[in-house]
């Protein structure tokens, strides 16, 4: 088995408030060193924040990454911000497919799989995220919904080394409710038999697979012993100056 980096991922969503909480808590953050050797450590600020809030972060060892990003290009789009603008202020990452994108705003897999696309071109990293609603889980369909968000981005990947997939049971995220750690290796491991299936033995094997939905610091020390669960997608608990003790617990 290749020896897969841990990778912690911060989902700021629309939080918070000002500028002056951000470098707050960035400064809270360097109380606690990690070694970014062994593991990475990727913050999604707000779209305002995160050019202010970046060099501070990058300071830490930590790198940036926008909460979203067009499927189109430069032009008359409102409200939009493209590959081209991330590689020209230096934002190596984005999240694509977050449930709230998707549930809240309607984005669909074709879109995720053009944004894919995009990044893919632009040589932008990318946490991809999957998940199930509560009514899909009780009616046994997790993997259906699982498989069905990757096979639409799949055609777009060709550089897998650029690819992060963060599985987020939707019912879990910002609820206090977490997958059982038997439950979310389950899923993991689905997810990597699947790509093993449907690309190669190789990717399934190298592709870093986070877990996200109500990850703690009381919780991730023993989901982070699972074998196929790669780190964390955080998200209010990466609002927190323990923020760090979820790192330094994945990077052992």
């Amino acid at each position: 088995m290749a020896a897969r980096k841990p990778i912690v991922g911060g989902n700021w969503k629309c939080n918070p408030a000002t500028v002056a909480e951000t470098q707050k808590l960035a400064t809270a953050w360097k109380e606690k060193a990690f070694d970014k050797s062994k593991v990475d450590v990727v913050i999604c600020p707000t779209a305002l924040h995160l050019p202010l809030i970046k060099p501070e972060l990058e300071a830490l060892g930590m790198e940036v990454s926008t909460q979203n990003v067009s499927a189109t290009g430069m032009g008359a789009f409102t409200g939009e911000w493209n590959v081209d603008h991330l590689k020209d202020m230096a934002i190596g990452w984005t999240l694509i497919g977050h449930s709230e994108r998707r549930t809240k705003y309607g984005e669909t897999d074709e879109v995720t799989a053009a944004k894919m696309a995009m990044c893919q071109k632009a040589g932008i990293k990318v946490i991809f995220c999957i998940g199930e609603l509560l009514e899909e889980r009780e009616g046994g369909k997790t993997d259906e919904v699982n498989q069905r968000q990757l096979n639409a981005v799949l055609p777009a990947i060709s550089n897998w080394d650029d690819i992060v997939i963060a599985y987020e049971p939707v019912w879990a995220i910002g609820t206090g409710k977490v997958a059982t750690p038997d439950q979310a290796q389950e899923t993991h491991a689905a997810i990597r038999n699947f790509l093993k299936t449907a690309v190669s033995a190789e990717v399934a094997d190298k592709v870093r697979i986070q877990y996200g939905g109500s990850v703690s610091p009381d919780n991730c020390a023993e989901l982070i012993t699972k074998p196929d669960i790669d780190g964390f997608l955080v998200g209010g608990a990466s609002l927190k100056p323990s923020f760090m003790d979820i790192v330094t617990a994945v990077q052992g």
